[in-house]
């Protein structure tokens, strides 16, 4: 897995637009939100930001960089001939992803601690891991699945906008109006109950207890999407 992981991280870096999409893109506009930090809390709050950074982070540097990846390899046979070494499947997939998650979660990391030094620490910091790692597994599982529709690396750029978007605008909608109202559709979209636990655990003021409830429904998305992955994902390209 490991060997699989190094070969794939040089690739990322050798390959620009990969590079630019998963590295550049996420941190600049991320970097523009801690900036403006406070504009955009006026909007929502601290939480708010600490959530579009995340799904920002994640749609593009993880997700739609993962769907990409997988789709490259399928195409040039790569996934192919590392199903006929010693490799299980999960190791390869593991091996080929592993990259891409440890990026996103450098950059999640480094842009909160930005925003917490510019705007003030989050109220629970455990909450917030929880979050984000919950978050991270959602976008993965979701990244399997819309793999399984990719046809090639061109594709991904159609079939990852509705996630990548989706997720973001849900994160936003959410952020600015809260879940007074509408609250249980709110939270079911893809990444709402996510959004409403990163702000709860940024901002405060909420029962820890009461929050990790929120994980039940992030959690049936990655359910759904990797039972989705498991139908749909293939190894080498449709004749």
């Amino acid at each position: 897995m490991l060997s699989i992981a190094s070969s794939e991280l040089i690739q990322i870096f050798r390959n620009r637009l990969v590079l630019i999409t998963s590295l550049i893109i996420p941190v600049v506009v991320s970097a523009f939100f801690v900036r403006q930090h406070e504009t955009y809390a006026a909007l929502g709050s601290l939480g708010y930001i600490a959530a579009i950074v995340l799904f920002t982070i994640t749609a593009f540097g993880l997700y739609a960089t993962a769907v990409t990846t997988l789709a490259s390899r399928r195409q040039n046979l790569f996934l192919k001939r590392l199903r006929s070494t010693a490799a299980s499947d999960t190791s390869i997939l593991a091996g080929l992803l592993l990259p891409v998650v440890v990026l996103a979660l450098i950059q999640v990391t480094v842009i909160l601690t930005a925003l917490a030094i510019v705007a003030g620490d989050p109220a629970n910091i455990a909450l917030l891991v929880v979050a984000t790692i919950a978050t991270l597994a959602m976008m993965i599982g979701l990244a399997l699945a819309t793999a399984g529709l990719t046809n090639s690396p061109e594709h991904a750029q159609v079939t990852t906008l509705p996630i990548t978007l989706g997720v973001i605008a849900v994160s936003s909608w959410i952020g600015i109006t809260g879940t007074a109202d509408l609250t249980w559709l709110k939270r079911l979209l893809p990444g709402g109950a996510a959004t409403e636990l990163t702000m709860n655990a940024w901002n405060g003021g909420v029962a820890v207890t009461e929050s990790l409830l929120l994980l039940a429904p992030t959690l049936a998305w990655v359910a759904i999407a990797v039972t989705l992955a498991t139908r749909l994902f293939r190894w080498e390209p449709r004749r």
